[in-house]
């Protein structure tokens, strides 16, 4: 049986793998390595452009599980991260127009057009709202702008009081600061907001820093591949939105 949690009056919640989910995406797609092509005038080979951007992709990886994982971890900036993550050694010129075009280059980079809604999140979030709970994204993300027009496109933008992005405030999880902000947006105390995420590395370190009243483990596929943290579980797990609805209908029935 699901557990009993407190009823909340807030619900702050991840975007990848909460509310959206996607196929895992290659290192170097091929039409992001043809923009930066045309970007550069052609100054760099295709082939060297992905080679580097599969480089730069695991090592901005490497320092989101390492300097990037940390209590006061702040995002990079999107012209920092192709700067010191994939152009590195390119001609001066190049790196400048890849400069030039840093924000378009990160949401090609970040838009997934295999993203999908989780089964249940509608009816979940749908629900929340009725109820009066007031609803946050709490997300890291290269680009929240393209998370921002996915979950418009979806018809899911409205039922969100606030949509907090690291690359746009800034902290990013487990520092949670992320979390204190957005629960500060939506006017509710961080201690009396569900915080729903699919990573304990991120999302539950991150919810227990910021002291939320629950913590909801949601799970996907980098659920299952993460090291575990010692001393540091949800108060609930669950598999998808269905079970979010389960748990919001008990926790509000008392």
């Amino acid at each position: 049986m699901a557990a009993m949690l407190p009823a909340p009056r807030a619900l702050l919640l991840d975007f990848g793998g909460v509310l959206a989910d996607a196929p895992t995406q290659p290192p170097a797609p091929p039409e992001l390595v043809a923009r930066l092509h045309e970007v550069t005038g052609g100054a760099v080979p295709a082939d060297r452009i992905a080679g580097d951007l599969g480089a730069g992709s695991r090592a901005y990886a490497a320092w989101r599980d390492g300097a990037g994982n940390t209590e006061v971890s702040v995002e990079v900036g999107h012209a920092q991260m192709w700067r010191d993550f994939v152009t590195a050694g390119w001609p001066p010129a190049a790196r400048e127009a890849v400069q030039r075009e840093a924000s378009p280059l990160a949401y090609a980079l970040t838009w997934r057009a295999e993203w999908a809604v989780r089964p249940g999140i509608p009816a979940a979030l749908r629900a929340a709202v009725a109820a009066g709970l007031p609803l946050a994204v709490v997300s890291n993300t290269l680009c929240g702008a393209a998370h921002r027009d996915f979950l418009a496109q979806a018809g899911l933008a409205d039922l969100f009081t606030a949509q907090f992005y690291s690359d746009e405030a800034g902290p990013r999880k487990p520092n949670p600061e992320l979390a204190r902000m957005a629960a500060r947006a939506v006017g509710v105390p961080v201690g009396e907001c569900w915080f729903v995420g699919d990573s304990v590395q991120r999302d539950v370190v991150c919810a227990r820093r910021a002291g939320a009243a629950a913590v909801v483990l949601m799970r996907s596929p980098r659920t299952d591949r993460e090291r575990p943290v010692p001393e540091v579980a949800p108060d609930a797990r669950i598999e998808d939105g269905h079970g979010l609805l389960e748990l919001l209908n008990r926790a509000l029935a008392g």
